[in-house]
């Protein structure tokens, strides 16, 4: 599987570069962004050495990292990220899927873009199962979850529900 850029109507998913750093520092500034997946934003530098580590790659040959920027077409600028990490299993591979957006950019349903456009892309590379964890109190995660096609199940993991694409929605 390789990245590559991912187009919607409005955004670009382009693969995370180290060079997205100090434009995502900023993007990724405000610590409210931190209140339900904990830690604080990250200093430029931080950032940058964050997404070498990402673009290196997994060092687990069974797990792909698969990072994008959101490029917001219409303003020419990073807006926040969708990721995937692909774990192969014996039954076919299952990715666990996040996204992030800048305050600014909130309530503008990009997230739901994006992650509708990451589900998409990965169910035409046949990964059997995707995931998302999501904090039960943060209902716009959950908005944009259920607009990719997720659906919550029973499972929690960290004090996160699990989502789940239906098993008929995912896969060629």
């Amino acid at each position: 599987m390789d990245s590559r850029i991912i187009t919607t109507g409005r955004l670009d998913l382009l693969p995370l570069a180290v060079e997205h750093a100090a434009e995502m520092a900023t993007v990724l500034s405000d610590p409210a962004l931190h209140a339900f997946i904990g830690g604080a934003p990250a200093a430029p530098e931080a950032l940058r050495a964050r997404y070498e580590r990402l673009v290196a790659g997994s060092p687990d040959p069974d797990v792909a990292w698969w990072n994008w920027v959101i490029r917001l077409r219409d303003e020419a600028r990073l807006v926040g990220t969708v990721q995937a990490t692909v774990s192969a299993r014996p039954d076919g591979p299952v990715a666990e899927i996040a996204w992030v957006i800048g305050s600014p950019w909130q309530r503008r349903g990009i997230a739901a873009e994006a992650a509708a456009a990451l589900v998409a892309w990965l169910s035409r590379r046949q990964v059997r199962a995707v995931i998302a964890h999501i904090h039960p109190d943060h209902r716009a995660s959950a908005a944009v979850a259920t607009a990719a096609g997720l659906t919550p199940t029973d499972q929690w993991q960290d004090g996160e529900l699990r989502w789940q694409l239906p098993p008929s929605s995912s896969g060629p």
